[in-house]
């Protein structure tokens, strides 16, 4: 990996960086003119059952997990959409449900692949469930890129309680959602891009958390708040290095 010596990354990002190397918690805004959302995020590695609890009860958006789109390559995960798209026969109406121009206001598409549960999980739901999955597709994101084989059809099923993200091929000069940004942010700590991702949203309004109180959520609990064009920045900065 490139150094960060001589380049100058914003300051929150070196923290985060820093954070997520260590397992701990960061915050993502991605943008104004995006989802406008603030996620949780860790890396897959660093999980377990009562860290999902608390993605679920403090965040309470939907926790996934983003992995970069080599690994998806090597694992055999396509877009969920391009699924359907394939789909022939008795159930070539499903092809009508997939996200065309203009379904989506954020942008041209969503990242979502497959939902899978680790197969020695029970229902798939519970904490320690879920936890275990995450886990082990963080280990089998990290040996494929690692040059080892791995059969996730045996491994895992679907449908199941996870849902995996896969980033964009171009990464961030592609798409700047929060799959790509917390890859990139691995990619930019070193660690194996699988990362663990859940929106804050607020129980009163109905809607995401707005950023100021993201932000206040950040200070209140030692974590780092980033700004989605902040790791943008540090992203294109080292790797064009």
């Amino acid at each position: 990996m490139k150094t960060m010596s001589g380049i100058n990354i914003p300051d929150s990002v070196k923290k985060g960086i820093e954070y997520v190397k260590k397992g701990k918690l960061v915050l993502i805004y991605d943008a104004e003119d995006r989802e406008g959302e603030t996620d949780f995020v860790i890396p897959a590695s660093f999980v377990t059952a009562r860290r999902v609890a608390y993605f679920r009860n403090e965040a309470g958006g939907l926790i996934c997990v983003a992995i970069h789109s080599d690994a998806a390559d090597r694992l055999g995960l396509p877009l969920m959409s391009d699924i359907l798209r394939n789909v022939n026969g008795k159930f070539s109406s499903l092809r009508n449900l997939v996200e065309g121009k203009g379904d989506l206001s954020y942008d041209k598409r969503s990242s979502f692949s497959l939902w899978v549960n680790h197969r020695d999980t029970f229902t798939g739901i519970t904490d320690r469930d879920r936890a275990l999955t995450i886990k082990k597709i963080g280990e089998a994101v990290e040996n494929v890129l690692n040059g080892n084989s791995h059969n996730f059809y045996t491994e895992f099923r679907t449908p199941g309680h996870v849902s995996i993200l896969r980033a964009a091929e171009g990464l961030l000069d592609e798409r700047r959602g929060q799959t790509e940004l917390s890859v990139a942010l691995a990619l930019l700590a070193g660690i194996p891009p699988a990362m663990v991702i859940c929106e804050m949203l607020d129980s009163e309004s109905g809607g995401a958390l707005s950023k100021a109180n993201a932000k206040a959520f950040s200070s209140k609990w030692d974590t780092v708040f980033m700004e989605g064009e902040e790791i943008v920045k540090a992203f294109h900065l080292l790797f064009s290095h």
